[in-house]
């Protein structure tokens, strides 16, 4: 029974970020010349941090394949479900605190990707390469304010689990 509400409670988790990266990426955006810049991003590497990789892959390809599908922007989904499933893979899960060395210099190979990932794609999609780069100052913004905002909410979360935490020792003694 216990692995069964493990296994519930993962789920209810991963639906709720899936909601929060599709809300944080489809009506917290900036629409730019081909897309749109957003935050949804930072919801992705909590995920990835927070819950075993099916479920985080699940939380990235749901929320941002939803926003992609939903906002007018399909043509991106594709791109969207490949990228946002491989931002998730450097991450650590299941360690005590969020913010980790390993979780920070997980950002390097991440904004790669994203960066990387959507301007090929939109190099494919405009059949111009050079066309493609005016994308990337845009792909960089939504990364860095994703990336900021993790660090916040992530810090935020590990400070009252240490809080929590301490206090619960405090209360053994």
């Amino acid at each position: 029974p216990q692995m069964r509400n493990e296994r519930i409670q993962k789920l209810c988790l991963a639906g709720l970020l899936s909601a929060a990266v599709f809300v944080l990426t489809a009506y917290l955006h900036i629409p730019s010349h081909t897309g749109y810049t957003h935050i949804g991003d930072a919801v992705i590497f909590l995920a990835a941090t927070i819950l075993p990789l099916p479920y985080a892959v699940s939380v990235a390809v749901i929320g941002a394949s939803l926003a992609d599908l939903l906002t007018g922007y399909a043509i991106w989904a594709p791109a969207s479900v490949i990228i946002k499933a491989l931002i998730v893979l450097p991450f650590s899960h299941g360690k005590s605190r969020i913010i980790t060395l390993r979780n920070l210099l997980s950002l390097i190979p991440a904004v790669c990707l994203t960066v990387g990932g959507y301007y090929l794609y939109e190099a494919i999609l405009t059949q111009n390469a050079a066309a493609a780069l005016l994308g990337i100052p845009g792909y960089i913004t939504q990364f860095v304010l994703s990336s900021v905002l993790f660090i916040a909410v992530g810090t935020a979360i590990d400070n009252i689990k240490n809080r929590k935490t301490k206090k619960n020792g405090d209360l053994k003694k």
